[in-house]
């Protein structure tokens, strides 16, 4: 499988498809394929689909394990021209729904759209804590530690207390794009929610982006585009949005 140099990082990534690139951007304890297994197929016919591993993620290896959210959108646009790639679309989930609004408004030449699913307008602390280390040993978590261990093992080595510190840290402050950052994002921009989800609202997304186009899932968590969701209905939609876009390109 492909790695590429990316400043200090051997960035891991899989790739499907041909055609205009779409970049994925996964959540904070996944990586990249297992964040979006139910579009690989759908989105690889019509796209040429590129799943990276964040920094501190999955098999992308550095020596430092200190990484942000706005660290990992600097690193998708050096990712980016690293495949020589000049703009591409976007499609982040939760965390990556942060990385890709950073993009989109730091880096507005190199995204062509912007679809976030997941994503909200600050942070949300609720719950961030129970995934400290200490917390998940003292409820007995064994199982996701063990997730973790194995799931980012090449990222943290075995540290996956520094893994998880960082995730929760990163998780209690981003996003935390300014005024001015939201202005920004000019992209044609799509904002999916499910209508439970705790993480963020569609009607808060609009608000700071007033021409984005926004969907609320019914009965949708904070991931309906999983297997076993409403993949099926969202990877129509998402698909139309990009083809309008790329018809008028």
């Amino acid at each position: 499988m492909p790695y590429v140099e990316v400043k200090d990082l051997e960035l891991y990534y899989e790739e499907f498809g041909r055609g205009e690139p779409l970049l994925f951007l996964h959540s904070h304890f996944s990586r990249g394929l297992l964040a979006f297994s139910a579009q690989i197929l759908p989105f690889s016919g019509h796209y040429r689909c590129l799943f990276p591993d964040f920094r501190g993620h999955g098999r992308t290896r550095c020596e430092s394990l200190s990484w942000d959210s706005r660290m990992i959108a600097d690193d998708m646009a050096d990712f980016m021209d690293a495949l020589g790639i000049v703009s591409t679309h976007l499609f982040g989930y939760s965390c990556g729904a942060y990385v890709g609004c950073y993009m989109a408004a730091k880096y507005p030449q190199k995204v062509k759209s912007l679809v976030t699913i997941g994503g909200g307008a600050y942070p949300r602390t609720e719950g961030a804590d129970s995934f400290l280390p200490e917390a998940l040993l003292e409820k007995g978590d064994t199982a996701f530690i063990e997730d973790m261990k194995v799931r980012h093992y090449e990222a943290h080595r075995g540290d996956w207390q520094t893994y998880l510190r960082t995730t929760v840290a990163d998780w209690k402050t981003h996003p935390n794009l300014t005024d001015e950052e939201w202005a920004a994002i000019k992209c044609p921009t799509f904002f999916i929610n499910g209508e439970t989800d705790p993480f963020g609202t569609c009607a808060e997304l609009k608000e700071k982006v007033p021409t984005a186009k926004v969907y609320e899932v019914k009965d949708g968590g904070h991931r309906p585009h999983f297997v076993g969701e409403q993949a099926k209905e969202l990877n129509s939609m998402i698909l139309d949005f990009y083809r309008g876009i790329d018809s008028i390109i």
